[in-house]
């Protein structure tokens, strides 16, 4: 006969059965993985990493420093010139008459001479490709009469892209004291030049180019170690060291990759690699908003109406690292002294992302609605409801 356990010993049981069940199938939290380093690079006087669609830098060391560009110079001609056939001044086939400044320039050539035929398309592929010196004089010349008229082009248009800590002095990047930019710049100039011209692949892509049977290799050594590079251009005088602008696509995802001061071509397409292997492998872009979406509220007694909805005018992504956009913290900061009328599609303030204290990005947002002053009535209705 088996005998019965007593009622301790069956409440022993079930307290120890009750204990090990919250034990055995207790949920351990995963712990949050830090966001990895960006590589040093030691050897790279500067560098940034940006997201293309974003505009946001994932990397960076001393990017606002002023370098040599040497042939990222090129990057401003090429703009002038695609902006030139935007506005309908210049014709991609059109024929250019070279002179003898455009046939003598010092440096890389394409080697145009007087008298031979060559058209805008064939200059701007000599310009980003060979890297011709002529091919930027030509261009410079035929755009706006001269080269110093080219130059003053050059730096209003910088101005006007928020360039501000570059300046140009000449138009193919020969060393001149003060002719200087920034890893941030070239970057800007970059994604500026793309997103209004991706055109510019289409050249910046190609591994060599011939023009009258004289074939040369691309200099931008990226484009044969990485196949997902296809552009932009490179530089190099003893000034600059060795200059890499680079851009990849990969997976629909774009990343602009500029490192300056390099210490040989090796050195620098690797720290291209670095960068970019870092941006695709541990960031991520997330889209947030979408254009016309409600982001807050102003609320005002002397506002008609007193509820004012503020949202952005544009979809908004943010590029964050993998596994973090949990953490990601959205301010609205409303600009001070509003006051009435505002007209619906008027600035009112700024949505601010953070992670870890540090702004990722910033975005205007408007007013969704018109507003007018609140008469006398309204703002006393309105006090008597805060009131209550």
């Amino acid at each position: 006969m088996i005998s019965r356990p007593s009622l301790m010993s069956q409440i022993f049981l079930v307290f120890f059965g009750l204990l090990f069940a919250s034990t055995a199938f207790a949920v351990v939290p995963t712990p949050q993985l830090p966001i990895p380093p960006a590589p040093a690079l030691p050897a790279i006087v500067s560098y940034v990493l940006m997201d293309y669609d974003t505009g946001q830098i994932i990397a960076a060391k001393s990017e606002n420093l002023h370098r040599a560009p040497a042939s990222l110079t090129k990057l401003m001609t090429a703009y002038l010139t695609y902006q030139a056939m935007q506005n309908g001044t210049l014709n991609a086939h059109e024929n250019i008459s070279i002179s003898n400044k455009a046939w003598k320039a010092g440096g890389s050539s394409m080697f145009i001479q007087p008298g031979l035929a060559v058209n805008v398309d064939q200059l701007l592929h000599g310009l980003l490709i060979d890297s011709g010196n002529d091919a930027a004089v030509a261009l410079a010349e035929t755009v706006a009469g001269s080269q110093s008229g080219f130059v003053t082009l050059m730096n209003e248009t910088a101005r006007q892209l928020g360039l501000h800590n570059t300046h140009y002095n000449n138009v193919d990047g020969l060393p001149d004291d003060n002719l200087y930019t920034t890893a941030l710049d070239v970057a800007r100039l970059s994604q500026v030049l793309i997103q209004q011209y991706p055109q510019v692949i289409q050249i910046t892509r190609k591994k060599s180019y011939t023009y009258n049977k004289i074939t040369q290799r691309s200099w931008n050594p990226v484009l044969f170690r990485d196949p997902s590079v296809d552009g932009l251009k490179t530089g190099l005088t003893d000034a600059s060291g060795y200059c890499i602008d680079a851009t990849a696509l990969r997976n629909g995802r774009r990343l602009i990759a500029v490192v300056m001061g390099g210490p040989n071509w090796a050195g620098s397409t690797h720290a291209v690699e670095a960068l970019l292997d870092y941006g695709y492998r541990f960031f991520v872009n997330h889209p947030v908003y979408q254009s016309g979406a409600e982001v807050g509220e102003i609320t005002r007694s002397d506002f008609s109406p007193m509820h004012v909805p503020m949202g952005v005018t544009q979809n908004v992504t943010i590029t964050v690292p993998k596994g973090h956009f949990s953490d990601l913290q959205r301010v609205v900061e409303v600009s001070p002294n509003l006051q009435a009328p505002l007209k619906k599609g008027t600035v009112v303030g700024t949505l601010v992302f953070r992670l870890d204290g540090k702004i990722l990005k910033t975005i205007p947002v408007v007013s969704q609605v018109s507003v007018e002053k609140a008469g006398w009535v309204s703002r006393m209705f309105h006090k008597i409801g805060e009131a209550l």
